[in-house]
Parts: C-alpha cells; sequence; structure tokens
C-alpha cells in the first residue's frame, strides 16, 4: 500500500523538540588537592550557511554557558570517580570507542588507558595509535587544550597494547598481561564486528566467542570494578511494544537459542566447505531467520551478551544498548563522524537523488541517537555503578536510544531531509522528490523503478535501462537490509538514563550531556549529520 507524504502528515504529527544545549566543551586543570572546571571562551562563527554552521562552534560553549569556574560537588561524582582510575578499553579505534576515550582523556583526570590495539608489534601498534587515534580530528580539541605538552600528557596517559580479542589471551605479551591485570579498575569492551551479514563463523568469533575471553580475563585483574560490555539495542528487535532494560536470558524467550549449538555447527560445518564465504554468510542469513532476529549481527551481539553474563560470576557487569549511533551532537566537534553508520547509507542514497520511494512505516521512530551522549552515558554509568563497591545480582542495562523520550519519525526524518537535500543535494542536479512510503515491496519496486526509469529517460536505451535497473536493484536491497529499522516494532525504555539524569548535578549535566529529549531533530539532521557526513564521509 501506498503511503504518500499528505497522507503521512494527517496522522503523523510533527513533533518539534526544544532548543538544543549548545555545543561545550571545558578545560580541565588538576591539581593533587581538587578538580576544576574552567570554561573557555573563544566566540562563534556567524556563518549561517547550513553546510557549515555548526562546525565552527568547535570547543566553544555558548555566551549563556559561560560562568565562573565552579569546584565539582554532589550529583553522581564523574571526575572523583574518573581520577586517578585505570581503565582497558577495546574497539578504541572504532568510532564509540574513539569518542569515549576522547572525552575521558578531556574531561577527567583518568590515570592510564590501555588500549588494546591489533597490530603485528609494538611498532606497528604506536603507529596505529597515532595515525587512527590520535591524529583523528576528534582529538582536536584535546590537542588545543594541551598544546605544545599534548604528546607529554598522551605518553603519561595511553598505553597502546598489542593484541587482539580473538586470540588465546586476546593475544597480549605475558608483560602486557601482567600489567594490566594489576592496574585496570575498569573495563571497557566496545570492540565487535558490526557488518550486518558477516561470515557466520567470523562473526560469531568476534561478537560471541571474544566476549568470554575478555570476561575470563576479567576475573584475574586484582582492583577490577566494572565491567562494561557495548551492546546494541536491537538485541531485542523482533520484540513489540516497550522493551525495559532488562538483561536476556539464556536461551532466548522461546528457549531455541542454544550458544553452544550454533558454536558446534559451525565447527561442523568447517569441514570440506569450498565457497567459505558464501556459505557462512547464507548459514548466518538462516540461522538469524530461524531464530528470531533479522541480521547476523543482531543473533551475535544477543549470544554476546547472554554469554558475558552466563559466566562473569561476581564481576559487576554494565551494558549498555545504543539503538543506531549516529553523528556527534556537539562535542567534541559537531556532526564528526567515522564512516557511514545505520542509515547513513539510506541518507546518502536520498541525498544523489536515487531513493524516490521507500519501504518503510512512515510513523515509525527513525532510531538514532548521536554518539557523543552514547560516550557521555556510558562514562557516567560508569561512574555510578563503579563506584558503588557492590556485587551486582543482575546485570545493569542502559538503552541509548530515543523512540520513546524524543521520537523521530521516519516521515518527519525525511521531511526535513527533503528540506536540505532540495537546496543542497549530493549530486548536482539529483532529482529529489518527497518520499512515497510503501509498505508492500512489490508495490515499493514497481514504484521506484518506475520513477528511477522516468527521471533518467531510459525509453528503450538498452544501456541507460541496466543503468536504472542497477540504481534500483541496489536501492531495493538497502531497503531489505534496514527492514528491521523501516518497520520497528519495539520502543525501548531508558528508566535507567533518566535516573542516571536525575542523580547528575548540573555540572555533570552540562559538561556529560545525555538527556535526548533536548535534541531539536530537525536542526541536527539539517545543520549537524548531514553536513557532518558530508565533510567527514562523502566529501
Amino acid at each position: 500500500m501506498l503511503v504518500s507524504a499528505a497522507a503521512a502528515a494527517a496522522g503523523c504529527s510533527f513533533f518539534y523538540p526544544p532548543t538544543p544545549i549548545k555545543p561545550n566543551c571545558v578545560g580541565i586543570s588538576f591539581t593533587k588537592a581538587n578538580v576544576h572546571i574552567h570554561p573557555k571562551i573563544n566566540g562563534f562563527s556567524s556563518q549561517s550557511d547550513k553546510r557549515n554552521s555548526y562546525f565552527s562552534r568547535r570547543c566553544n560553549p555558548p555566551p549563556s554557558e559561560v560562568a565562573a569556574a565552579v569546584e565539582v560537588h554532589g550529583g553522581i561524582g564523574i571526575l572523583d570517580f574518573f581520577a586517578g582510575v585505570n581503565i582497558f578499553v577495546t574497539g578504541a579505534t572504532g568510532l564509540l570507542g574513539k569518542v569515549v576515550v576522547e572525552k575521558i582523556l578531556r574531561s577527567t583526570s583518568v590515570g592510564k588507558v590501555y588500549l588494546l590495539i591489533k597490530a603485528k608489534d609494538k611498532e606497528a601498534a604506536f603507529d596505529r595509535l597515532n595515525c587512527e587515534i590520535l591524529n583523528s580530528e576528534l582529538f582536536a580539541c584535546l590537542k588545543e587544550k594541551y598544546g605544545n605538552s599534548f604528546g607529554a600528557f598522551v605518553k603519561a596517559k595511553v598505553i597502546a597494547v598489542v593484541g587482539d580479542i580473538c586470540e588465546p589471551k586476546l593475544g597480549m605479551d605475558y608483560e602486557s598481561i601482567e600489567a594490566i591485570r594489576k592496574d585496570v579498575n575498569v573495563i571497557i569492551h566496545s570492540a565487535a564486528c558490526t557488518t550486518f551479514n558477516e561470515r557466520y563463523d567470523l562473526i560469531v568469533d568476534t561478537n560471541v566467542i571474544a566476549p568470554q575471553r575478555l570476561m575470563r580475563f576479567a576475573k584475574t585483574c586484582n582492583k577490577l570494578q566494572l565491567f562494561t560490555h557495548i551492546s546494541t539495542a536491537y538485541v531485542t528487535e523482533r520484540r513489540e511494544g516497550v522493551i525495559l532494560e532488562e538483561p536476556l536470558m539464556m536461551g532466548g524467550e522461546d528457549g531455541k537459542l542454544d550458544v553452544a549449538d550454533e558454536i558446534s555447527l559451525i565447527l561442523k560445518s568447517s569441514i570440506n566447505t569450498i565457497d567459505a564465504t558464501n556459505f557462512f554468510k547464507k548459514l548466518g542469513q538462516h540461522r538469524s531467520e530461524m531464530l528470531g532476529w533479522s541480521t547476523t549481527y543482531q543473533l551475535s551481539k544477543a549470544m554476546g551478551e547472554m554469554c558475558v553474563n552466563e559466566i562473569r560470576g561476581d564481576v559487576p557487569l554494565l551494558i549498555i544498548r545504543p539503538a543506531s549511533i549516529s553523528s556527534c551532537y556537539s562535542e567534541p566537534i559537531p556532526g564528526w563522524i567515522q564512516g557511514m553508520r545505520v542509515m547513513d547509507p539510506v541518507i546518502v542514497s536520498y541525498g544523489k537523488g536515487m531513493i524516490p520511494a521507500l519501504y518503510a512505516d512512515p510513523h515509525v521512530p527513525f532510531d538514532i541517537i548521536p554518539v557523543d551522549l552514547v560516550a557521555n552515558m556510558t562514562i557516567a554509568a560508569i561512574a555510578k555503578h563503579g563506584n558503588t563497591h557492590a556485587t551486582m545480582a543482575q546485570p545493569t542495562i542502559y538503552h541509548a536510544a530515543s523512540s520513546l523520550q524524543n521520537p523521530l519519525t521516519f516521515f518527519d526524518a525525511f521531511e526535513y531531509l527533503y528540506e536540505y537535500f532540495k537546496e543542497a543535494p549530493l549530486i548536482e542536479g539529483a532529482n529529489i522528490s518527497r518520499v512515497k512510503f510503501f509498505d508492500d515491496f512489490e508495490e515499493f519496486s514497481k514504484c521506484l523503478r518506475g520513477e528511477i526509469m522516468r527521471h533518467y529517460g531510459a525509453n528503450g536505451d538498452r544501456k541507460m535501462v541496466r543503468q536504472c535497473n542497477a540504481k534500483a536493484t541496489y536501492v531495493e536491497q538497502l531497503c531489505k537490509m534496514y527492514e528491521f529499522a523501516g518497520f520497528l516494532k519495539p520502543r525501548y525504555h531508558t528508566s535507567n538514563t533518566q535516573k542516571l539524569i536525575e542523580q547528575m548535578s548540573k555540572e555533570e549535566q552540562l559538561n556529560f550531556q545525555v538527556d535526548i529529549r533536548n535534541i531539536n531533530w530537525k536542526k541536527y539532521l539539517q545543520e549537524i549529520h548531514v553536513p557532518g557526513l558530508r565533510k567527514y564521509v562523502t566529501n
């Protein structure tokens, strides 16, 4: 059934959240006795071009937020907790891991930060640390803060550890293992394979077996206060209604999922497999659909959660479940992003005039959340639960999602994108029209192909017909891949996040922005996210 933009508007009211909190980046000076926050005042550019307007605000708070230096008291005690704490991080070269590390280094007096980096030797690990992490534009604010002493600061704080989560002993040498066991207080496991339909054997190795390996290592650490596991909200994507922040049960709701059986199936299938890549991709897709998940990624992350909880013993476990992570909202650089995230290929294709129709429900939430809010939530939650000094009977779950607290529907999202790309398409002369929504794939495909053929004037030209069919096939594949998002049934409850916000002091709420309700989605998409995609991804 076709749902026109006008019909969608009739049943889908526009939602304009309050004006967002402005970008904020504070300089922090440390003494042995206390911690003081000093807002930096550098002013703003008055440039109003929607593609650049937010980029000029890097590291600078608006005048309304500038106040005299204040000493932090009360709240969760984020700064107090992180003072001198030693952290072990996996996945620091990825999007979320990188933002978490940057924020901790810039905003706290953390002790040592051990980063597990996949490399052949220490020299190669150091090169990756510099090239992929420290030299990233994301760290420009931190460099600005420390100036000429940046190198000395990094040398004192950051330790690159050669390793691989998929190897025995995490691929680390004896010296590294002993140092981390002796020092580390918090583990943040952010490393994962995020390819939706990766080979089943490879994605299970990375997302299911590797987290167990890390948890077993964590149980040998002398001073460990908290294990933080980065998961995804979509581990429950086939459920309906409001999803509470509760741990997954081993075996799944219907008892069909047996992790040991899945691993055994993979091992047995490895024998005499000629076309391994094709075989294991099909196997993963088959097992996912059979067990109730849309992709091997979501299935593997669900199994990973179950296993980590099952073997943790008395290790306190914190699980963060983000929905679709998107570009930075305010800090350290609005719009900064690394690669295209979940729905970005669809946004980019629309900006090129390739998506006149979409296989999605216009009333379903376009559940995205900026990466800096996820990083801040992770840091604040670590401080809260790492401070308890008590064994958790159950792991604590945090949903990082917008579907309940500040919903942005597919219809509203594509209205905002239409307004933006109509003025500034990604390709000159691209045919940007309002999206027509379909809930029937055959009707969607017929409309899509007809619109593309009409726009490019195929009219019997065989070469042009082939090109148009190729474009249409690509869009169809995109829509099939993201079908779970376009018809998303669950809505993710965020009660733990709301409790976290209530317990944070005003200074903590300002310096570690977590509240998704502060985001104006129209402004975010048009002035931050899409310009960020243009600058950091599509060039």
